[in-house]
């Protein structure tokens, strides 16, 4: 699998993951899915998160995760999924108030994420289900516990 990701951090947190932890958590999405491409993940702030969350989503506040997948003109072949935008202190909270440890925590919002700029989404029960399973899944094999069972 070739694929490369951009990490962009624009808050100071010591307790962020490591690339390598981002790397393996992309690279687990995309297993089955794709061979190669480009992600950006992007570390923000709550205001950063909710201007976006507010632009794009029309949602005031700031969230887990927001997923840009990139969509290439015609006749431009490029490899880039697109981009993701995680806020710290939301994927903190979180984990604090779901009792999920962290590292666990931020490893399920990079392969939800990740899954998004695949075309998975959770708009309707159906595809909630699929998205879901399929993220259990893909937590279980890097030992994981499933993020939807109520701690």
């Amino acid at each position: 699998m070739s694929f490369s990701i951009d990490l962009q951090v624009d808050v100071d947190d010591k307790d962020l993951p490591g690339a390598d932890a981002f790397e393996r958590w992309v690279s687990a999405a995309l297993k089955g899915h794709r061979t190669r491409g480009e992600v950006c993940i992007r570390i923000v702030s709550a205001e950063e998160s909710q201007t976006l969350n507010r632009e794009y989503r029309g949602k005031d506040k700031p969230t887990n995760v927001l997923s840009f997948p990139f969509e290439a003109p015609p006749g431009i072949p490029l490899d880039l999924l697109g981009d993701l935008a995680i806020c710290a202190d939301v994927v903190r909270k979180e984990a604090q108030e779901q009792n999920k440890t962290l590292q666990d925590h931020w490893a399920h919002m990079v392969i939800h994420g990740t899954l998004h700029l695949l075309g998975f989404d959770h708009i309707t029960d159906d595809e909630a289900e699929e998205m879901e399973a399929l993220e259990r899944k893909l937590l279980a094999d890097l030992g994981i516990a499933d993020p939807y069972e109520s701690a």
